[in-house]
């Protein structure tokens, strides 16, 4: 893709999300397939969608799969429900999900820990029919801020992700300034200061924002980015978005964290979904 393989690439450290990327192999498969394609970081979405709390057995083969790759862990999602799937989160749902959700505050927290991992995502919960959008709010709040707390404990940052209308119609933060909102709700209600918003381009792009705007006034709440080109949520260069030029305004406004690779293969194997990025700038430095 232009402007890779300039100095762009260079300036930025890539994780690869293996909740969307080498999905064809079994999941204690993928972190040595990233490993192989040249990655030394990963992220996962929760990976046992039917459980918030796994057997111990199943977390530490994953954990064991990650160290035996040689990659490193540097963002894992709290339990959000039939993810890929209906299921747009757990938080805000009243009743078994929330329970769910606050089940699984810990046994995440306390996996991400074992592996060093810095930063939660607690994706918001889609709105329920019959449920007052305020009551949810309330209910969202209160289990951001005890992800939050868990987060703190384990010196981790606690992402709140903007969706987009189009794929996700009943998840209310779909805009940057919305999620931004909920950050800032969580971080007076707490007095911690660990949320941060995850600036996703790809469903930022999806919603019709203005992402130049967005990255130089949100840039300093930004705890990850993520990014897939659009159309197709497929690599870069597969669609119109700009996204060398993006990440390169992200760096220029002071990011200098991780950025998510987490787009679709497509009809190729994943390990070669990376062309667009020099195997020297895979490896984070």
């Amino acid at each position: 893709m232009p402007g890779f393989e300039s100095g762009t690439a260079a300036e930025q450290r890539f994780n690869v999300n293996l909740s969307i990327l080498f999905t064809e192999l079994p999941l204690l498969e993928r972190p040595a397939a990233a490993a192989a394609a040249g990655f030394t970081a990963v992220e996962l979405w929760w990976p046992w969608v039917d459980s918030p709390t796994p057997d111990r057995s199943e977390l530490d083969a994953l954990k064991k799969a990650i160290e035996d790759a040689g990659v490193r862990l540097t963002g894992l999602n709290f339990y959000a429900g039939q993810l890929p799937g209906p299921d747009r989160g757990a938080l805000s749902v009243p009743g078994a999900e929330s329970e769910r959700f606050r089940a699984n505050i810990d046994v995440a927290a306390g996996f991400a820990e074992s592996l060093g991992c810095t930063a939660l995502n607690a994706l918001y919960g889609n709105r329920v029919d019959g449920v007052d959008p305020a009551e949810q709010d309330a209910l969202a709040l209160e289990n951001l801020a005890l992800a939050a707390r868990a987060a703190d404990r384990i010196g981790a940052i606690l992402l709140v992700e903007a969706l987009n209308k189009p794929e996700s119609p009943r998840y209310p933060l779909v805009s940057a300034p919305a999620a931004v909102e909920v950050v800032d709700k969580v971080n007076e209600a707490t007095g911690l200061g660990n949320a941060r918003f995850l600036m996703d381009l790809y469903h930022l792009s999806m919603n019709g924002e203005d992402l130049p705007s967005v990255i130089a006034r949100y840039t300093p709440k930004t705890g990850h980015v993520q990014i897939a080109d659009n159309p197709g949520r497929g690599a870069p260069g597969t669609g119109s978005l700009p996204l060398a030029d993006l990440l390169d305004g992200l760096r220029k406004a002071g990011y200098d964290g991780w950025v998510g690779l987490e787009y679709k293969a497509g009809a190729s194997p994943s390990a070669e979904a990376f062309g667009w990025l020099p195997v020297e700038q895979r490896a984070a430095r």
